[in-house]
């Protein structure tokens, strides 16, 4: 097409949204004049399936419940009273402790007040909050929040080293729904004995995010922490980020949580919209169906030119790729679904993969999000009448016409500003668009069956190791290989993985496990004295 051509096509497909501050363009995506109308009935139907979800239809068939993340930037639409009560009751607890806490009204065991605020989790229960924290944050918040999200000794020593001198005036917030989550609790664990070696009692700086009658809520009950916050069973890790989860440490920071959750209501209420062309989220789900022939054939690169939103890609890959990365279909037909992302930011990405995006293989669509407005106040010219933005703007599209010069397709998504709202509108449009693709390839968004598998293979790693080291134990002081460990176990097929295990206790002092060297490293030895 020539530029005359491609602006009308921009200006047909144009879906603009005044109420979000948001517009979407699909005109780079390389679809056919009928492609929209030819899957007008599916998305009717899918559509049809979101309103029966919100109307609080049973979707998560491992757990038998509800899926109820709407609910929580709209608790009038919750099925029932007593639902409408809790969210409306959550939201208000979330915003009530963090202005006592702000106030100094709750107070930590040592000085006047808190200052800074860690939060634990993993996946669903860090990610949105991160993206929250980085997006909205500034020299301005209230308190600073970091995040114990791993179970990687060195990554909590990291956080713990940067906030040793202020751990007195440091709160904790442990999320964790069901209080078993293995790398949450061993986060809590370390940071328990954190403030225990700082002569502090961890109860008197922690807070419980979680379900009633957790693990994690009795323990909190029993130790009296500060407080404990819900979670409930019809919301997911990955889509909690509008409930107490991300709510909590937005709040603490000083972000305005009703602006967010104003945004996604707001958001919510415009991908409803029947009318495909002025649904974002609608449009985006055929996108992806188009680019990746509803196979998932593409992979998704996002790519936002703003610092801000580095993380973007980050939190849109557990949310896209856990909702639909799935082997089997609703009619338990074996597809292997999914649709991978990936991304940077811009500029960034243009001195990092873009060149592949150009030259290289075909596997890709992309999505540019931009912020149209740069900072707050003036910026300085770089060149006569030239700012820095006024470059990151030019970088974007001058890589989307490269792009698309190339034959590549992309979406690229506009916001006005960068805010609580416009960000609270941006993760509803995505949660909204998973939800609607899944739906058009007929697979389970809000189940997540692999990541149970991989839980399940990490404890009995942990079993194998503890049989390993009770093996080396019986020998008195003896040393073996790891082939006569795994035989003495009566696991000689195990004996890589029982490898794999002494050499990383070898290196680790807390096991005593010691390695003697051999020629090759198969046929080390190991011992405890």
């Amino acid at each position: 097409m020539n530029e005359r051509e491609l602006w009308q096509r921009y200006r047909e497909h144009l879906c603009v949204r005044p109420d979000l501050g948001m517009w979407l363009d699909i005109s780079r995506m390389r679809f056919a004049d009928d492609y929209l109308s030819s899957m007008s009935a599916a998305m009717a139907a899918a559509l049809e399936a979101m309103r029966r979800l919100e109307a609080g239809e049973k979707a998560n068939i491992d757990e038998g419940r509800m899926v109820g993340h709407y609910w929580l930037r709209a608790p009038e639409l919750a099925p029932s009273e007593e639902l409408r009560t809790q969210i409306r009751r959550g939201i208000e607890e979330v915003k009530a402790f963090a202005r006592d806490v702000h106030t100094g009204q709750i107070r930590p065991q040592r000085g006047e007040g808190f200052y800074a605020v860690i939060v634990v989790g993993i996946g669903g229960s860090a990610l949105g909050p991160q993206l929250v924290a980085d997006a909205l944050g500034g020299a301005d918040d209230v308190m600073v929040v970091r995040f114990v999200d791993n179970t990687d000794p060195d990554g909590m020593d990291r956080v713990l080293t940067e906030l040793e001198e202020a751990l007195d005036g440091t709160l904790t917030v442990v999320v964790s729904k069901s209080g078993g989550t293995l790398e949450t609790r061993n986060g809590m664990m370390e940071l328990a004995a954190a403030y225990r070696h700082a002569g502090l009692n961890f109860a008197q700086h922690a807070v419980a995010v979680t379900q009633e009658g957790s693990i994690l809520h009795q323990k909190a009950t029993h130790e009296g922490w500060l407080r404990m916050l819900p979670m409930w069973d019809f919301v997911g890790g990955r889509t909690s980020v509008t409930s107490a989860v991300g709510l909590l440490p937005a709040a603490l920071q000083g972000v305005d949580v009703e602006e967010f959750l104003a945004g996604a209501r707001a958001c919510d209420a415009a991908t409803r919209e029947r009318e495909v062309a002025r649904n974002p989220a609608a449009l985006l789900a055929l996108m992806w169906h188009y680019a990746g022939a509803g196979r998932g054939r593409r992979n998704m690169v996002v790519l936002p030119y703003r610092d801000r939103l580095a993380l973007f890609s980050r939190y849109l890959q557990q949310l896209v790729m856990e909702s639909l990365g799935k082997a089997r279909d609703r009619a338990g037909r074996e597809v292997h679904q999914g649709l991978t992302v990936y991304g940077n930011k811009g500029t960034t990405d243009q001195h990092a993969f873009v060149q592949q995006l150009q030259e290289g293989p075909d596997d890709f669509f992309a999505t540019f999000i931009q912020v149209l407005h740069d900072r707050d106040g003036e910026s300085v010219s770089v060149e006569d009448d030239v700012t820095s933005g006024d470059y990151l703007t030019s970088f974007l599209y001058g890589t989307r016409d490269a792009l698309y010069r190339a034959g590549r397709d992309s979406i690229t998504l506009t916001l006005e500003r960068l805010n609580a709202q416009s960000l609270g509108a941006l993760i509803a449009l995505y949660e909204r668009a998973v939800g609607l693709y899944a739906e058009l390839i007929n697979v389970n968004a809000y189940h997540q069956p692999g990541v149970e598998v991989g839980k399940h293979a990490a404890r009995e790693a942990i079993a194998l190791q503890r049989a390993a080291f009770a093996a080396l134990r019986a020998l008195g002081g003896g040393a073996a290989t790891a082939e006569q460990i795994a035989a003495a176990m009566g696991r000689p097929e195990a004996v890589e993985a029982v490898f794999h295990v002494l050499e990383h206790a070898a290196q680790n002092p807390e096991h005593g496990v010691q390695r003697l060297p051999a020629d090759s490293p198969c046929d080390v030895q190991f011992r405890i004295p």
